[in-house]
């Protein structure tokens, strides 16, 4: 189990190796703004289109060779676009963009094998009475992988550049996929059938309206925490001047706050909290916490915390979400759907609400008015909180009917 976690961490951090890195690569590339812009966010929308086929195409291929693909996968990329001369990437005619480009739809490729696949060996390889907390423990993934990119990126950009960073992340994913692959007996229920996949079972998960409503649940609570991640670091170096260290010091531990919240979570939905309504109380207290931190009018230190409280207790609907197959999954097949559905609509937060913030805070002059928009993701959360409590209402009352 802890394996296949391992690799969910790995790859997640080809997401956090690059926005502090950002400026090492237009410095030395020549990157425009806008070429940045879609550096980093070329893996969320290559999820936001493909999550979805990603789980589906996993019950056909096997969760554990589709991880172990993805795996090498995003190291290879990371290695390839190291190795290239400095020169080459640097070229005029954009070309160093292109193969840029070109190495992050590869990493986004392997993030989303691993990401829609892990659960389904988890839970191949949890004790049926574990599942949902193994899978708990699984929505730390991103968090976590993310946040240790970060961390370690004020060092090795200082003592390798980015490329020191691209052969770290190339090292995790690596020794991820080892790892699995020497614990691959643990996961045999996870095999694919040697005969045909039968759409039919498979896709019937997804005419329930559950997964959809807890990805889109997610993706209200990443565009939440999306414009912290985003206004952190601005606010941190260009309106308080600290150093690099220290913003990305302060910014891992809000991010990283996110963590024990996950891991609340899951042990929550492990002893029968209903997911709606932990989704829905915790969006009201994110959208609480949100408020606070971009109020101009508190303190920095009580601005600060609330990010890390807004963080923690976020954290918890990852968990809810990701624990859904579970409970609505049947066969591997399934619970790869769930996943990817999932994955794909509570990627929506982050496509959409990085040019949503950014157009709201260019119009207004103020960071201060992100407050609205996390306000407003905060109440359609609690909305689908609602919605998936009847849901499950419903769903736990037919076998009675």
């Amino acid at each position: 189990m802890l394996a296949a976690a391992s690799a969910g961490v790995a790859i997640a951090m080809n997401v956090g190796k690059v926005p502090l890195a950002i400026g090492a690569l237009r410095a030395e590339l020549g990157l425009s703004l806008v070429q940045a812009g879609w550096v980093s966010s070329t893996l969320v929308t290559l999820a936001v289109c493909g999550a979805l086929a990603t789980g589906l195409a996993a019950g056909r291929l096997g969760a554990l060779r589709l991880l172990l693909a993805g795996l090498l996968l995003g190291a290879l990329a990371s290695l390839a676009i190291t190795l290239m001369p400095a020169a080459q990437l640097a070229a005029a005619g954009g070309s160093g963009f292109a193969w840029l480009i070109a190495a992050r739809l590869a990493e986004g490729a392997g993030f989303l094998a691993v990401a829609a696949t892990a659960p389904t060996l988890i839970s191949a390889a949890a004790a049926p009475a574990d599942r949902r907390f193994a899978l708990g423990v699984w929505a730390t993934y991103l968090p976590a992988g993310a946040g240790l990119a970060m961390a370690l990126s004020p060092l090795l950009l200082q003592a390798a550049g980015w490329r020191g960073l691209w052969w770290l992340a190339s090292a995790g994913l690596l020794t991820a996929a080892a790892a699995t692959w020497l614990q691959r007996a643990h996961y045999a229920g996870a095999a694919p059938s040697g005969h045909a996949l039968a759409w039919g079972p498979t896709l019937a998960v997804l005419r329930q309206p559950l997964p959809w409503v807890y990805g889109l649940a997610f993706g209200a609570w990443a565009l939440q925490h999306f414009a912290l991640i985003i206004w952190m670091p601005s606010f941190l170096r260009e309106q308080r001047g600290l150093g690099a260290v220290a913003v990305a010091l302060l910014t891992c531990t809000m991010l990283l706050a996110c963590v024990p919240g996950n891991l609340i979570g899951g042990m929550l939905v492990q002893h029968g909290l209903s997911r709606g309504r932990l989704i829905a109380w915790t969006h009201v207290a994110t959208g609480l916490f949100g408020l606070g931190c971009f109020s101009d009018s508190l303190p920095d230190g009580v601005r600060f915390a609330c990010s890390v409280a807004l963080s923690f207790t976020g954290g918890l609907i990852p968990a809810a979400a990701l624990t859904a197959s579970a409970a609505l999954a049947r066969t591997p097949s399934q619970i790869s759907a769930v996943q990817g559905a999932v994955m794909q609509c509570s990627q929506l937060g982050q496509f959409f609400g990085t040019p949503l913030i950014a157009a709201v805070v260019a119009a207004t002059g103020h960071w201060s008015s992100a407050r609205w928009v996390t306000a407003s993701a905060a109440a359609l959360g609690v909305l689908l909180g609602a919605w998936a409590l009847r849901a499950e209402r419903r769903l736990q009352a037919r076998p009675a009917a």
